[in-house]
């Protein structure tokens, strides 16, 4: 099964501003995030991102958000982002059935879900370099049990070749100009 752009939302799960620093891998998971974001803005594909207790945690890391031209921002309380009705609502009203899903933490917010997701019979692509933990073997273990579940694991490359399909598009050459580059290059702080 190929991930379709016109079938796609990108799903972005807590990567704030507070919790960030003390995540393993937190740098190449927001480097990727943002990054396959950015595509995911050019090609109409719709971001939304979540924050878990904001008050607390704080929001949004900016090197994410300075990084979007378009994207949703959905506050929570749950751990899972599907328990909270008015997220569940306007999922199922806007017709994308294919969650490419990644952020923080893997193990508690992410894979709850991802769960959520595939219990609702949406199809979840765990986006596997942009989602972390505090610990990597917590990472590991959640794309595992999310996978074991339904989700397949993908990468932001694997992705973005699926959404741009061919090569002889004007998306592509955008893309190719803008994207499909080494991203190791860029720089990324959380501030």
């Amino acid at each position: 099964m190929r991930i379709q752009r016109e079938k796609s939302l990108l799903l972005m799960v807590d990567f704030q501003a507070g919790l960030l620093p003390v995540i393993e891998g937190g740098l190449q998971a927001i480097e990727e995030a943002s990054w396959l974001g950015g595509l995911a803005n050019l090609l109409d594909v719709p971001v939304w991102l979540t924050e878990q207790n904001p008050q607390k945690l704080g929001g949004s890391a900016a090197s994410l958000l300075e990084r979007l031209d378009d994207y949703q921002r959905w506050q929570k309380v749950h751990f899972s982002v599907m328990e909270e009705s008015h997220f569940r609502d306007a999922l199922a009203a806007s017709g994308k059935t294919q969650i490419v899903l990644c952020g923080t933490e893997a193990h508690i917010c992410v894979m709850q879900t991802g769960l959520g997701l595939l219990e609702a019979g949406y199809d979840v692509f765990w986006l596997t370099e942009a989602t972390a933990s505090r610990r990597s073997t917590e990472a590991e273990l959640a794309r595992t049990r999310a996978c074991t579940n339904g989700a397949q694991a993908v990468t932001a490359d694997m992705v973005a070749y699926e959404w741009l399909y061919r090569c002889d598009t004007p998306e592509f050459k955008q893309a190719h100009q803008h994207f499909l580059k080494p991203r190791s290059a860029r720089p990324v702080h959380f501030n």
